[in-house]
């Protein structure tokens, strides 16, 4: 079992969408994450797990293991999951995980954890 964590702060996720717009949340979310994500404390949780669950991982997001390589989703009642792409599967034979993200007081929280 290995766990992985990540804080960002929501302001920084602003900053970025008002910088780039679109182009930003294209760059680390696929379109059905977009649509899932529809306010920046949401999108904030998003990049704060996708991080943190690349660090379960011990690589980081990087050649290994990219934004797009994993995918978020949520459960009937609106509780986080995540699967990998085809070829991180592989790469990381992915048995069973879990997922949390929390966002308060300007700061988005996710923790991963993995076997």
């Amino acid at each position: 079992m290995k766990i992985g964590t990540d804080i960002v702060a929501i302001n920084r996720i602003e900053t970025m969408i008002e910088k780039y717009g679109e182009v930003f949340k294209e760059r680390f979310l696929n379109e059905e994450e977009i649509q899932l994500a529809k306010s920046n404390a949401s999108i904030a949780g998003f990049w704060a797990a996708k991080e943190a669950i690349s660090k379960a991982f011990g690589c980081g997001i990087g050649s290994e293991l990219g934004f797009h390589d994993i995918l978020l989703s949520k459960d009937k009642k609106g509780a986080p999951h995540f699967t990998l792409s085809e070829e991180a599967q592989e790469r990381f034979f992915l048995q069973k995980s879990s997922l949390s993200i929390s966002h308060d007081g300007g700061f988005a929280i996710a923790i991963a954890i993995i076997l």
